[in-house]
């Protein structure tokens, strides 16, 4: 969707705005905490984010990466910065071909700023020298397709401020006469450089307008919040500081804290009297930081930051992109939301309110952007070593990788994009059936009438959720868990394997369930998570392969790799819901022991008891240890073996069922 449509829209009602801007980092780390930092701040509300090109054009591959994030994981409508530096005709008409078809309508045309180390800008061959040159072309090649934002400066550009009064003069109005042209030639909306004198904007938005340039012009502000910070782009600018606030940041300039603080106080006491003045909205140039931009939006009650609003209780919400009236997602992907998201992009509709709107529809199949997040790189692999083990040697040393996670003690899995999505409680819950042997990828709480406001969703509503866990399961203890699933009438199951195959269920074939679920003022009931066996099928190939293409490509020694296949190979993954949200016990209820699996502990604890004293091999004594321990759903480790072994020496059958 244009920007300037949304503008327009928010304009006819009376309604101010607010935008991110945000740069490119220059490392793979970089770019994945601006992502997370795009989520969190996304949520607030903004009405579309822009990335810039980098300097010189030394980002352009990062920027159009960036930006397709931004559009299409992210879900917000993205403008991407494009430059006429270092950029000949050939790679710009690349450039908006690969953002176009990735669904990006928005572009900020620029001339740029000269690359690193030569002071002006120079025009490249097969290129243009200014961005009124670009924004003719994008029209000629694109007609109406793209919303072409254009840049104002308040002071005039950089390169045309000069002491001489009267020429600075006729070089201000030379600056909006070229100004009106880029609107002409196809520019829709105006932001503007930073400034710190507010009637310097006042007094420039009243002179484009005596020109008759009458887009919407959007002031970008630059929040103070580094003293060096400040001068260097001030100088850079030019720009005019006000001597107040000159006088109040020299004062602090050995305060970092002082500065910050003075930056949002100042930030908002700025867009006070701008917005007083009927500025549309605010562009914030966050510097890749959030909590100075929504400082100052909080000061202006913009947002709040003590609770970020959820629309839907499913990450990366969309908000105004092509997914916009998205109302329905399965629950497999709840941790990987930017897998689910990749894998329907390609999709043309979405589910409104109903996932019988699109069930059967195939999902693109996770592709290596899914199933390579944190391998892609030796650094990235190094830090998974950190998190699951220098080696793998054992289904022990994938537990404790497990039981790590959800203690709070790493931060990485491959089934969990970032930090798990869930409360402490869960979490812990999850660890506690990680040590049991289960080993968990996904699960929630159940909920009965929450309010919206704590939970998500429109005010003045509540809010219902059935519990659910999803755990990798060994071959020798799935029987067992699906044997105790099958005695609780309220629980919903589906199993599958790495071979594919019709998934397991005891749903009604073709049947949908849902499993989170709001009741607002105004709206029919909002059915916003479901699960069935079509789509936890597609899901659950993602998951498989997570175990080899994932964990398995951290280690080069094939001894770790081994131990991850014959997992993928050979375990199970089973989801369980629990229908009783009123009062039911998932977790409870999966970590009970079934009656099958106590008979068999009690068998194979007799038979090793039996064993040692009639003088059997010790290995043989370790095999019949072992299946005591998968009977139990313990680690089947050497370590268990042996305390089964010496339990049996010390105190009989009852001993070693006890331990």
């Amino acid at each position: 969707m244009k920007i300037i449509d949304k503008i327009n829209a928010k304009i006819a009602s009376g309604e101010k705005f607010f935008s991110f801007e945000y740069f490119p980092p220059r490392t793979d780390d970089g770019v994945e905490n601006l992502m997370e930092r795009l989520e969190r701040m996304v949520a607030h509300g903004p009405i579309f984010c822009d990335i810039t090109w980098g300097a010189g054009g030394t980002t352009a591959d990062v920027t159009l990466d960036i930006a397709v994030k931004m559009q299409n994981t992210i879900c917000v409508e993205t403008m991407m910065h494009l430059t006429c530096t270092n950029m000949p005709v050939d790679k710009l008409d690349s450039a908006l071909a690969e953002v176009r078809k990735h669904g990006i309508q928005n572009i900020l045309a620029l001339r740029g700023d000269p690359p690193k180390g030569q002071e002006k800008f120079e025009q490249v061959e097969g290129g243009f020298s200014c961005a009124l040159d670009l924004v003719k072309h994008i029209r000629a090649t694109h007609g109406d397709y793209f919303g072409v934002c254009v840049a104002g400066y308040p002071e005039a550009h950089p390169d045309t401020i000069v002491e001489d009064p009267a020429q600075m003069e006729k070089n201000y109005w030379e600056n909006i006469a070229y100004l009106k042209q880029k609107v002409e030639a196809g520019g829709e909306m105006i932001v503007t450089q930073l400034f710190y004198d507010v009637d310097v904007f006042v007094k420039f938005v009243a002179d484009c307008r005596s020109v008759g340039i009458t887009v919407p012009i959007v002031p970008g502000i630059m929040p103070v919040m580094t003293y060096g910070g400040f001068k260097r782009m001030t100088g850079f600018c030019k720009t005019k500081v006000p001597q107040d606030i000159a006088d109040i940041i020299e004062s602090n300039k050995d305060n970092e804290e002082a500065i910050k603080a003075y930056g949002v106080e100042l930030g908002a006491q700025m867009c006070r009297r701008l917005l007083d003045a009927g500025v549309p909205g605010l562009h914030m140039y966050s510097l890749n930081l959030e909590k100075s931009a929504l400082g100052i939006l909080e000061r202006l009650g913009f947002v709040s930051t003590a609770k970020i609003p959820r629309r839907m209780p499913w990450s990366l919400v969309p908000s105004g992109t092509k997914r916009g009236a998205e109302g329905v997602r399965p629950v497999f992907w709840a941790q990987r939301p930017a897998s689910y998201l990749a894998r329907t992009n390609a999709w043309e509709s979405f589910p409104v309110a109903r996932w019988s709107e699109v069930a059967g529809r195939a999902l693109a199949p996770a592709g290596a952007a899914q199933l390579k997040r944190l391998s892609a790189s030796d650094a990235k692999k190094a830090k998974a070593k950190e998190a699951w083990g220098e080696a793998v040697a054992s289904v022990a040393d994938v537990t404790k990788a497990f039981t790590r996670f959800y203690a709070g003690e790493t931060s990485a899995l491959p089934w969990v994009d970032g930090e798990f999505r869930g409360s402490a409680a869960v979490k812990a819950k999850l660890g506690a059936l990680a040590a049991k042997g289960l080993l968990p990828v996904n699960g929630q709480a159940a909920v009965n009438g929450d309010k919206s406001e704590d939970a998500w969703g429109p005010a003045g509503g509540h809010c219902y959720q059935k519990g659910y866990a999803e755990v990798f399961v060994s071959p020798a203890a799935c029987e067992g868990l699906l044997a105790k699933i099958k005695a609780h009438p309220s629980l919903t199951y589906f199993a599958a394997t790495a071979s594919g195959g019709e998934v397991g269920t005891n749903l009604a074939k073709g049947g949908v369930e849902a499993v989170a679920w709001g009741v607002f003022p105004g709206r029919e009931v909002v059915q916003a998570t479901v699960a069935d066996a079509g789509a936890f099928g597609a899901w659950a190939s993602e998951a498989f392969a997570l175990w080899t293409e994932e964990w398995g490509a951290v280690y080069e020694d094939e001894g770790s790799r081994k131990v991850l296949a014959d997992i993928a190979a050979s375990w199970h993954l089973v989801g369980v819901l629990d229908n009783n949200y009123a009062s039911g016990d998932l977790f409870a209820a999966l970590a009970e022991r079934s009656t099958a699996q106590l008979s068999s502990a009690k068998l194979a604890a007799a038979s090793v008891t039996a064993a040692v004293p009639a003088g059997v091999h010790a290995a043989r004594v370790g095999h019949m240890a072992r299946a005591a321990c998968l009977a139990l759903g313990a680690p089947a480790c050497n370590r268990a073996w042996l305390g089964l072994a010496r339990a049996a020496h010390s105190g009989g059958p009852e001993a070693v069922y006890a331990w």
